[in-house]
């Protein structure tokens, strides 16, 4: 007998002209215009004025009219590379980076993981604002507590030498500047940064949980086997954005926290561009800086986004 053959139906999407769905949706396309202008006047456009990196900066000229560093344009590349404070300021950034991500990044995800397993919702809301509160503080205020708290004669040096302590240098000693800058950090954004992980952890189904319980799962063990899985994809894209910032960083905090006796591990590229560039009127220096760290910061973004999607996660791209 033979087999009847299936009539299959494949829906085929008739194509829409473009003019007839632009007409039809021409009140999306206008107000995305406005964004567009925005990104174009004020991202796209300012990018050519990079070349100054490559240029004899003169103010009585355009652009376009100064003339071509020596060496290729690469001038101000080679001279930023000899200067001995630029090498200091390049290893510094490299460094405090470093360590606020190895240190100060699981501390949001461990305030969060136990934020979250507090159930006195009164309690709760305290320690969440207390922890918010620093975020909104200048690092202008904060330098002022530390110095009264951190000085030889500081409140927390009083106390070391009330119980039959030494005194100890938090700002004036390399190793514990280093310290005392990162703890404060830690301190200063640690609140603020958990809000994300406490959104995506409301975002996990309370039937996971609610599984567990069914066999015997504590919360710890919830913890661990459904609230970190859960926020993974969050922690992973998180951390391949602080990776691309390795080589950035903020101005404010080192200028407010170093001072003449640490400055050989205080000083950063965003306040060596600030002193020997802007100050000093060397722009030419300055977007050379400025460009070779934007392109080490997106080759760091890169690579630690090739390597989560290796490691099986999504990444950003």
């Amino acid at each position: 007998m033979a087999k009847k053959a299936k009539n299959t139906e494949v829906m085929v999407r008739p194509k829409q002209n473009p003019g007839v769905y632009l007409k039809r949706y021409w009140q999306l396309y206008l107000l995305l215009l406005v964004p567009l202008l925005y990104l174009i006047i004020f991202k796209y456009s300012p990018m050519y004025y990079v070349t100054i990196a490559f240029k004899k900066y003169s103010i009585v000229q355009s652009v376009v009219d100064m003339p071509w560093a020596k060496n290729g344009g690469f001038e101000y590349f080679i001279k930023a590379f000899k200067d001995k404070d630029f090498l200091y300021a390049l290893r510094n950034t490299i460094t405090l980076n470093m360590l606020d991500i190895i240190i100060g990044f699981p501390i949001p995800i461990i305030f969060a993981l136990l934020l979250n397993e507090l159930r006195l919702k009164f309690f709760k809301k305290s320690v969440q604002t207390i922890a918010y509160m620093p975020h909104f503080l200048s690092w202008v205020i904060i330098y002022g507590i530390a110095l009264q708290l951190f000085t030889k004669n500081g409140l927390v040096n009083l106390v070391i030498q009330n119980l039959g302590g030494e005194p100890i240098k938090f700002l004036d000693d390399k190793t514990n500047w280093v310290a005392t800058y990162i703890l404060l950090g830690i301190w200063q954004s640690f609140g603020w940064n958990s809000i994300i992980y406490l959104a995506a952890i409301s975002g996990i189904s309370p039937e996971l949980y609610e599984a567990a319980s069914v066999d015997g799962a504590g919360r710890f063990q919830k913890m661990w086997h459904i609230t970190l899985p859960g926020i993974r994809p969050t922690i992973v894209v998180l951390l391949i954005l602080a990776l691309g910032n390795v080589l950035g960083s903020g101005f404010d905090r080192p200028f407010a926290l170093q001072n003449n006796a640490v400055m050989e591990n205080a000083e950063v590229i965003s306040t060596y561009v600030y002193k020997n560039g802007i100050k000093s009127l060397q722009f030419s220096l300055t977007t050379a800086v400025g460009l070779f760290q934007s392109i080490v910061n997106v080759i760091f973004l890169l690579l630690a986004n090739w390597f989560s999607r290796k490691m099986g996660e999504r990444g950003i791209v």
